[in-house]
């Protein structure tokens, strides 16, 4: 059965895939990723903190998802209110279209 509600765009997930900022993620996760490699130490710290963001990032949001249902109407409408800021921004600076290196 489909649903009776529409796809909402997600401000957040367009922002991620304007290559200007999608680009600047990618070659922040390379370096990130290539440190890891380099150095045994700094690899055994990550490691620790990413586990720990991962437990508090699922302890947050099961503890938050009371109050996200609550105001999911305010979410909406800033969502929209953003979505429709992003579209000027897109049309005033096209050089968010491009990738970091050009």
């Amino acid at each position: 059965p489909m649903s009776t509600h529409p796809v909402q765009e997600n401000v957040l997930q367009r922002v991620l895939q304007l290559p200007v900022v999608s680009s600047t993620c990618e070659t922040l996760q390379r370096k990130y990723s290539s440190t890891k490699e380099s150095h045994p130490l700094m690899a055994s710290v990550c490691e620790v903190y990413e586990r720990g963001v991962q437990g508090a990032g699922a302890l947050a949001a099961w503890g938050m998802e009371p109050v996200v249902r609550r105001l999911e109407p305010q979410f909406a409408v800033a969502n929209d209110l953003a979505c429709r800021g992003l579209d000027h921004l897109e049309e005033k600076i096209p050089a968010l279209q491009y990738p970091v290196d050009k």
